[in-house]
């Protein structure tokens, strides 16, 4: 078959964007063509895919959507293909791919309503609607179990339409059989002490992840703690605001932020501690990514994943509603637990073993090339 991808930008440290490309290469390992649309395309591009960088410009981003959606479908018309697959949502697919939570959910509940009335309003939930309308075509890969109901509670979507799938850890995020030589080289390296905590923040989108509560949390360790005590958050996002409050909490010697990098796994073997008090996560990749490399996770409920940390008993989860106090209590008792820790990480490393983590790829691209009625 040929294949074509679409999703609004390409980089490669994005979690919907390496899902995307572990999809599309399975597709391709089984023989089918691939053919990519994107307006923004960073990084290298696969053999034999075809990468399409869509020439769309506009002010807004609603408006640059549907400038590509237009292009597209006139270039489909073109040049036809077998399936069309996109990782945001958008007319005229035949899979989605639900990286993203339930649009209309958050409007209603979280906006003002006079959001409801602007342009940008309309055309995110026009897109949703296209995807989940009960007429619509379009099978779902869903990611994240919490979200489901939400779509069939604003669309009453048919319940077949749905596709559940695994997670889709990365086989090179498990802890390798020499992962205390790769954990001694990383702390020399970031000028680590035996006694020295390092606490990693990990995802792009700063905002959403939470960083700002991380930040406070450190801050208010008791002090020989927090002496002894290291962040580093890593993600593509602009952190001239975390600067500032970094600064303005005299953290400034404790907290590096650097931009998004291909060798996370290091990062996961040498940390202490993985914190991720997200204010929303559809799923959030990077919690199972620590447990299956024996790192100690902190989150909050609200991440689609977070169950997995309490089912494994890898760490802690944050009840909602959020209280920074919370956070700060549970960050000083699992920095200052040494022995704990140790039982999370022998917990995530024996779950790893037993659960189906891995085999998203696979199950998607299963969605996919399935023969249609």
């Amino acid at each position: 078959m040929q294949l074509a991808f679409i999703l609004y930008k390409y980089f490669p440290f994005g979690g919907l964007q390496r899902d995307f490309m572990r999809i599309a290469l399975e597709c391709q390992q089984r023989g089918h063509a691939i053919r990519v649309y994107t307006p923004i395309w960073e990084g290298d591009v696969p053999a034999g895919f075809e990468v399409v960088v869509v020439p769309v410009k506009a002010l807004f981003n609603h408006r640059r959507n549907e400038k590509l959606t237009a292009w597209v479908e006139a270039d489909l018309a073109r040049r036809p293909v077998d399936r069309v697959i996109g990782f945001n949502k958008m007319p005229g697919l035949d899979v989605y791919y639900a990286a993203d939570g339930c649009y209309e959910d958050k409007a209603q509940t979280l906006r003002n309503p006079l959001y409801r009335k602007w342009g940008r309003y309309r055309h995110f939930a026009d897109y949703e609607r296209a995807v989940f309308a009960p007429e619509s075509k379009t099978e779902i890969l869903m990611i994240s179990e919490v979200q489901q109901p939400l779509f069939v509670k604003h669309y009453a979507t048919p319940a077949e339409r749905f596709h559940l799938l695994p997670p889709g850890i990365a086989l090179d995020r498990r802890a390798p059989a020499n992962a205390a030589e790769i954990r001694a080289e990383f702390r020399r390296e970031f000028q680590l002490a035996d006694d020295d905590l390092l606490l990693v923040q990990i995802g792009s989108g700063f905002k959403t992840k939470g960083l700002d509560r991380s930040l406070k949390a450190l801050a208010a360790l008791p002090p020989e703690l927090k002496r002894r005590t290291r962040l580093i958050a890593i993600g593509q996002d602009d952190p001239k605001p975390f600067l500032l409050q970094i600064k303005a909490l005299g953290i400034s010697e404790q907290v590096q932020i650097l931009k998004g990098r291909s060798d996370i796994p290091r990062f996961l073997l040498g940390a202490d501690l993985l914190i991720h008090p997200a204010y929303n996560e559809n799923t959030g990749t990077v919690l199972l990514e620590a447990l299956v490399a024996g790192l100690p996770v902190l989150v909050s409920d609200v991440c689609g994943y977070a169950h997995y940390i309490a089912e494994a008993d890898a760490g802690r989860v944050l009840p909602s509603p959020f209280e920074q106090q919370r956070l700060n209590r549970l960050l000083a008792e699992m920095l200052g637990d040494e022995a704990r820790r140790g039982e999370w990480r022998r917990n995530g490393l024996a779950f790893a073993d037993s659960a189906d983590l891995y085999s998203m790829p696979q199950r998607a691209a299963d969605v996919i090339l399935a023969e249609r009625p």
